[in-house]
């Protein structure tokens, strides 16, 4: 079966349109604030709306079904597109000096990653910083209508076991119904953002700073519009607890929160995947919380601004905030956790691993998958002792098929060959071990603050050209569930049929 092109460029189009309408919108707050960036940011975004609407009218006229194959190369290719359209703003503002390194700013916010190459934030127009914020925050409500609504007709591991209690489609068809679960969730996701801007401005944020980093606390991303991060308000506690409601709703399959809105509280209290999420963050928030009151060399790790330590809710607070951070792969930082003990450093490293809810803005493996590894594991003993038995793994207490169990375990595999040969890349490019293996693990898992040379402390600038490109990858294929990314690389994929 040939593939229908002009659907897919059509879509294209229609993402150029969106991405266009944002920039424009940056460039309105370049003028209210006056930064001198508006002319730029305002040719950016006609140049942006221009090129989205000549490709929808050469295509208007196309056939409106469009198949899995189709499907994967509009997500890859459409993500693409949107980082390269995104370069302009930087590019025509002089703001970030060289295409990689803008493409790399703008694959990091679109991916919700949150690494930067910039070394003094607070210098850069406040346009642009706006357009940062939003390029995390339009990334992170693709990722839901991806999760919901995309994913699981693609057969892209895992999403399907709550697809079927999600507000819209089915499993085997694109459904009219799609369109309904977006705006719903589409509608949340806006409110909790309006609703922390709120929060944190009368926690004593300004008001620009509050939407930035409410646009990047709901997407999971983590671009601050502060050298220090978080850390900025290390004095402020009340800022830093709200950011932290807002980052554990972010890390929550977005399903649930439309389940709380709509009264249905028992469908969270007993769904499996939220209820090992909170364990999860609760249990790895203790263990963190007490080494950091009893062992760590807290004057060593405070960035820039003065912490209040040698208090219990001082060390709760901040393994609080890093453990919700690093889980969800959001990236603000209070404090440079690589310089605590060398336990925390290996401790935070393995979060990296871990993930938020299937169908948040989360990155990284999803708790639901090592919910599923770690049930199947335990059932292999049983099956060991019983080998004609028949014992299926449960969710929720419906069993799931061995489909999705095989491609969990697929996905698993392939997550970690992924890390190994990402940091095999990156010590190709002569960077110490512990540098390598932090990239990777945080490229891929989109979390943002790394190990060694790119700790939270640091950013990536120092990361050589091709290392930004090799980064640039990897935060591709983790955001978009390795599979939807990498099957294009297989022959068969291209062959007609």
């Amino acid at each position: 079966m040939k593939l229908n092109y002009k659907i897919i460029f059509h879509f294209f189009g229609l993402l150029l349109l969106f991405n266009g309408g944002f920039v424009l919108l940056a460039s309105l707050v370049s003028l209210i604030y006056k930064d001198g960036v508006t002319l730029p940011l305002f040719l950016a975004g006609i140049l942006t709306l221009t090129a989205g609407s000549l490709l929808m009218f050469l295509t208007r006229r196309h056939k409106k079904e469009m198949n899995k194959r189709e499907g994967y190369i509009v997500v890859t290719f459409g993500w693409i597109i949107m980082a390269l359209s995104g370069t302009l703003p930087y590019i025509f503002t002089g703001s970030i000096a060289g295409f990689t390194n803008a493409f790399f700013e703008t694959m990091s916010g679109f991916t919700t990653t949150g690494a930067t190459i910039l070394n003094d934030i607070e210098a850069v127009p406040k346009g642009v910083l706006f357009w940062r914020s939003l390029t995390h925050w339009i990334g992170g409500m693709g990722i839901i209508v991806l999760a919901i609504a995309i994913l699981p007709l693609l057969g892209i591991g895992g999403m399907q076991l709550f697809a079927a209690e999600a507000p819209g489609p089915s499993a085997d068809k694109l459904h009219p119904r799609i369109t309904d679960t977006a705006k719903r969730l589409w509608l949340i996701y806006f409110g909790y953002t309006a609703a922390e801007t709120i929060l944190l401005k009368a926690a004593g944020m300004s008001f620009f700073d509050a939407i930035n980093h409410a646009l990047c606390t709901l997407s999971t991303g983590g671009f601050s519009t502060k050298n220090a991060s978080v850390a900025h308000w290390n004095d402020q506690p009340i800022i830093q607890y709200i950011i932290i409601v807002f980052m554990f709703l972010a890390g929550t399959n977005f399903v649930l929160s439309y389940f709380a809105f709509k009264g249905k509280v028992q469908k969270i209290i007993k769904d499996e995947e939220f209820k090992l999420y909170f364990k999860f963050i609760a249990v790895f928030t203790v263990i963190a919380a007490l080494i950091i009151y009893f062992r760590a060399d807290i004057s060593a790790s405070s960035i820039l601004y003065p912490m209040v330590w040698g208090e219990a809710e001082s060390a709760f607070r901040h393994a609080l905030f890093q453990v919700i951070s690093v889980i969800t792969t959001t990236g603000f930082v209070t404090a440079d956790f690589t310089m605590w003990t060398p336990f925390l450093v290996v401790f935070f490293f393995g979060l990296m691993f871990l993930g938020g809810s299937a169908g948040s803005t989360s990155g990284g493996v999803k708790v639901v998958r090592h919910l599923i590894l770690i049930k199947n594991g335990f059932l292999e003993f049983k099956r060991t002792l019983h080998p004609n038995a028949i014992i299926p793994v449960r969710y929720n207490t419906k069993s799931i098929s061995g489909d999705i169990v095989f491609n969990v375990l697929a996905f698993f595999i392939l997550y970690m060959l992924s890390f190994i040969v990402g940091a095999l890349g990156f010590s190709l490019m002569e960077i110490d071990f512990q540098s390598a293996v932090g990239l990777a693990a945080s490229s891929l898992g989109n979390v943002g603050p790394a190990l060694g040379e790119f700790s939270p402390v640091n950013n990536y600038a120092n990361l050589p050209l091709i290392g930004k490109w090799w980064c640039s990858f990897l935060m591709l294929i983790g955001r978009l569930e390795l599979f939807t990314v990498l099957i294009l690389f297989t022959p068969f994929f291209w062959r007609n049929r």
